[in-house]
């Protein structure tokens, strides 16, 4: 192992996006620990970095007290429920994930000297008044409804995040994500992407909540995470947060009617009372983005919707894998975590 490499962490390091940003760390060089409770993170998005030594997985909630762990140089926060059914499922929780389980991040990137990247979302804006959304809109949230337990929390989190950087000096990145979408999100996630494609795969009736004519911006994960990348290693990033997404913007009906098309399906669709406090309209003012970071996403819609509707096509037949089996170092028996403190030890 190169002991020159830095560590990083990544919280939500096992679901849709942290796992793509653990494997595009691990592509430039890092050595990487993703911590996960497995609530909505899965095993088998990681199952291809079993025999990695540079990679850890510890299964662990960020609510409660963090495990030991190495030095890091870098922190990532994605650890969250990002799904409405999903966060909605255990409000209380979610909630803390957000509050507490942040805290507990930035105290440890604190005591650690690491940077910290706190992933956001374009639900900080709630139902916005302001189309597109720039980061200086203030948002229009409902801040007791049933969704408020994410919208507010991640404000919250920024709160936090940005407090620490005033007042404790900590290097502090904060990503607002829009609506992304690839391989390995999961078929359950409730999101317009992956109903459409699940149920055109399964010729089942496609379900639109509202009229169809609300809008989203879908941005291809692999852009998200190179979004990501570029924010955490900007030297000139701090004081403000950072809008990540696709400017494209389409209504839901003409997304069903391109995933209609792209997988041949026949389904009819089938309309559903739009639920509460459902954003009308979201897209990314990406300005900031591409002048501090050079950045703007590269894949065309039809491009990732192939790839995601192929890995869909295949992913029910993937059955679930262990990830980063033990290994002897030094004679002990060592995960390498374990390894990395007792060098650390003094």
């Amino acid at each position: 192992m190169d002991r020159q490499a830095e560590w990083v962490l990544v919280a939500g390091g096992a679901g849709f996006i942290g796992s793509h940003l653990v494997d595009a760390l691990l592509a430039r060089g890092a050595r990487v620990v993703a911590l996960d409770s497995l609530l909505t993170g899965r095993r088998d998005n990681l199952a291809h970095l079993s025999r990695e030594p540079r990679f850890e997985f510890v299964e662990a909630d960020i609510t409660e007290p963090l495990p030991r762990l190495p030095r890091f140089e870098r922190v990532f926060n994605l650890a969250c429920a990002a799904s409405p059914p999903h966060y909605q499922a255990d409000p209380i929780h979610t909630m803390l994930t957000s509050v507490v389980g942040t805290l507990r991040l930035l105290e440890r990137a604190r005591n650690d000297g690491a940077r910290f990247l706190q992933a956001s979302t374009s639900e900080v804006y709630g139902d916005p008044l302001v189309h597109p959304q720039p980061e200086a809109y203030w948002g229009n949230v409902n801040p007791t409804g049933p969704r408020a337990c994410y919208d507010e929390g991640k404000r919250a989190a920024e709160t936090l995040a940005f407090d620490f950087e005033r007042g404790q000096g900590l290097e502090v990145r904060v990503a607002r994500i829009f609506n992304t979408y690839g391989p390995r999100m999961r078929a359950d996630d409730g999101r317009v992407v992956s109903n459409v494609i699940c149920q055109a795969l399964a010729d089942a009736p496609v379900t639109v909540y509202g009229d169809g004519e609300q809008t989203r911006s879908f941005c291809y994960v692999t852009d998200l995470v190179e979004g990501l990348m570029r924010l955490m290693a900007c030297e000139a990033a701090s004081g403000g947060p950072v809008n990540l997404g696709n400017p494209r913007e389409m209504t839901v009906a003409e997304l069903v009617s391109l995933v209609s098309e792209m997988t041949g399906t026949r389904s009819p669709v089938v309309r559903r009372p739009l639920p509460v406090d459902d954003p009308q309209r979201r897209r990314p003012d990406i300005a900031r983005a591409q002048a501090l970071l050079g950045w703007s996403p590269k894949v065309a819609l039809e491009q990732g919707l192939e790839a995601t509707i192929a890995w869909f096509a295949d992913e029910i037949r993937a059955p679930e894998q262990p990830v980063a089996k033990p290994r002897s170092i030094g004679g002990r028996h060592l995960r390498p975590v374990e390894a990395a403190l007792a060098r650390q030890a003094p």
